[in-house]
């Protein structure tokens, strides 16, 4: 059959006939998507910007670079699940859209910048100095390989920073800010106000007869939201922590002083500690001459003043041998007695003579003093050298459907058992509940799991874990009369109380505003007028937060009264306003117009990028981006 194929493909038609059947097979290829054998790889795309598409890749690194500073700077493992719920996928997208739609935009406005600039913002960059404070290539060349980029690599995204920074001034750049804007924010901070006012208490309400029974079943059946008791769930916690499998009471005494006798002078010492002097000459001839006159009895501080040393180099001041930034400098005085000056000394700075005037002498605590110290120090470290052993015991045990309390007895690990626990972390007394691990995620894991579930422990703050199981779920439910009965009565009369205040207040409200006095209202209630004076919004004082906005929402001259907690309700008038004249020379002025004009450029930038957005056109690729992510296979 080959020999017959091979027979027709010399021919003419045969060539053709294979050249048709080819060209179909090609074409089936590509519909079918198996083009991308040639193509070598499947090309994805999380976002599409315009003309620009952002993929999975860049995505990902970018994704993978955030994620890496996040766990450096909170010093904690982060999980994709964890990592999500923070928004960070979302952020990172944002950010890549938000550069790829400046790039165009500044693209279509024919923005560029020159090789100098960018080759002088890089030099300037402080990343990229050494220790003489300029420019240093290994510096540059070694984060590049850490970040694992090519210098070509990060030039170009240097020229993309520049031009997007370049055209982000250009639009919301030295904003000027409105005088009524500064003018506002004067009044709300500099603003002072008074008033006299009289307090409403629960007796003022006056005699209030017990409720019905039919009366407290109608208020029950209008509230009954409020008495409803939430859902529960039984809670076993596992906590695998270096503090909870510390054991300081083994460590022996033998393993403790080793430790001590390694770090006593660090951690349970005072070290040596000198007073130096120093002088620096221009040459070695010159110092190797001074220390031959000292030698002959020749004052110290006489060289240090004579016209060709420097007399501010004289008091080198006290340190200990690690404080000194001179080595030479500090064998040279370590090794002096007090008094003594030393030969001529090759310093870091030049040729110096050294002398020691003063010797502090080091002081350690005595092994007793700090042994439980130590021991708990000793025991942490080997919790830790430990704890990645005990997570992969406690992992295999579950992996054999092991609940969390046998766990806990045969690894004789403390088990934290919660008997009810609402989403709020308190328990059916309504107490908050002091005993859970974690208290916040572990809350949220256990309402998103249920009985039975194999539960991915958690991290903890400290470096630990917590695996937890759902033992028990009492669903919601609304309570009965019955139960809540002297809740609805308690409720019933608060209620009661605050509408008469109310009431009252209202009354009281409209005669101070006809004429009357504070005062003499005060005087028929019997109880003090008060007046409170300089008061100013957001401030400590002894009205509360909400009397203080009520008097300032209030116009000069008129009442008003207000909530006070739950058992109180003032009635006041405001009595006078000041405002000091806004002074714009001042640096606190200036300091506060500088922040609305951050806070000016922010919002006009971002209304900027987002019409731009809207201009260029973005489409998601949810799926690709869940891959990209590890959300999805």
């Amino acid at each position: 059959m080959l020999q017959g194929i091979n027979k027709i493909g010399r021919s003419w038609l045969g060539k053709a006939i294979v050249a048709v059947l080819f060209g179909f097979l090609i074409v089936s290829f590509a519909i079918w998507g198996i083009g991308d054998i040639f193509r070598g790889s499947v090309r994805t795309t999380v976002a599409t910007v315009g003309k620009t598409d952002i993929s999975a890749e860049a995505f990902r690194t970018a994704y993978q670079n955030e994620l890496q500073r996040l766990m450096r700077q909170t010093r904690q493992s982060i999980t994709p699940e964890r990592a999500r719920s923070l928004g960070l996928d979302t952020q990172i997208l944002s950010r890549l859209v938000t550069e790829a739609a400046l790039d165009q935009r500044a693209q279509e406005l024919g923005l560029s910048v020159s090789d100098q600039l960018i080759a002088r913002t890089i030099a300037q960059d402080p990343n990229f100095r050494g220790p003489n404070g300029q420019f240093d290539r290994a510096a540059f060349d070694e984060i590049l390989r850490s970040n694992s980029l090519s210098e070509a690599a990060f030039v170009r995204e240097q020229r993309g920073v520049v031009t997007r920074l370049q055209l982000a001034d250009a639009i919301a750049g030295a904003l000027p800010v409105p005088l009524a804007m500064r003018e506002a924010i004067h009044r709300y901070g500099a603003e002072r106000r008074s008033a006299a006012y009289v307090l409403l208490s629960p007796a003022a309400a006056g005699d209030i007869p017990s409720p019905t029974e039919e009366q407290l079943k109608t208020f029950f059946e209008e509230h009954k939201a409020a008495f409803r008791a939430p859902e529960y769930r039984a809670v076993n916690a596992l906590v695998v922590s270096p503090e909870t499998l510390a054991r300081p009471e083994q460590i022996s005494d033998a393993d403790a002083r080793q430790r001590y006798e390694q770090v006593k002078a660090s951690r349970y010492g005072t070290p040596e500690r000198r007073t130096i002097q120093q002088i620096a000459f221009p040459s070695a001839e010159e110092a190797e001459t001074a220390f031959k006159r000292v030698k002959d009895g020749t004052d110290f501080e006489a060289i240090a003043a004579e016209p060709n040393v420097d007399p501010n180099s004289l008091e080198l001041g006290t340190f200990s041998r690690n404080e000194l930034i001179d080595p030479a400098v500090a064998n040279a005085a370590f090794s002096l007695a007090e008094g003594a000056v030393s030969g001529p000394v090759q310093g870091r700075f030049g040729p110096v003579l050294v002398r020691v005037t003063k010797i502090e002498p080091e002081s350690v605590k005595p092994f007793e003093q700090v042994e439980a110290d130590v021991k708990r120090e000793v025991a942490l470290e080997r919790a830790r050298n430990a704890l990645n052993d005990i997570h992969d015991a406690i992992e295999d045990l579950r992996a054999g459907a092991r609940p969390l309390a046998d766990i806990a007895k045969e690894k004789e690990l403390p088990l934290v058992s919660v008997p009810a626990v609402d989403r709020t972390g308190r328990d059916k007394a309504g107490n908050p509940v002091q005993t859970l691990p974690e208290r916040d995620a572990l809350l949220a894991a256990a309402f998103n799991s249920d009985i039975g579930v194999d539960n991915e422990p958690l991290r903890t703050r400290a470096g630990g874990y917590v695996w937890y199981d759902v033992t028990g779920i009492d669903p919601a439910r609304d309570k009965s009369f019955e139960e809540v009965r002297d809740a609805v009565a308690a409720q019933w009369r608060n209620e009661e109380v605050s509408r008469r205040l109310t009431e009252k207040a209202r009354a009281l409200v409209e005669r101070i505003d006809k004429g009357e006095t504070v005062e003499a209202i005060a005087a028929e209630l019997g109880v003090p007028a008060q007046t409170a004076t300089d008061l100013a919004r957001n401030a400590t004082q002894t009205l509360s937060a909400d009397i203080v906005a009520r008097i300032f929402s209030t116009p000069v001259g008129k009442a008003a009264s207000a909530l006070s907690g739950e058992d109180s309700r003032p009635v006041f008038k405001v009595t006078a306003a000041t405002l000091p004249p806004l002074v714009t020379s001042t640096r606190e002025a200036s300091s506060v117009e500088e922040r609305l004009r951050v806070a000016l450029s922010e919002d006009l930038l971002a209304q900027y990028i987002a019409q731009v957005e809207k201009d260029v056109g973005v489409t998601i690729n949810q799926q690709n981006l869940r891959r990209a992510v590890g959300g999805d296979i």
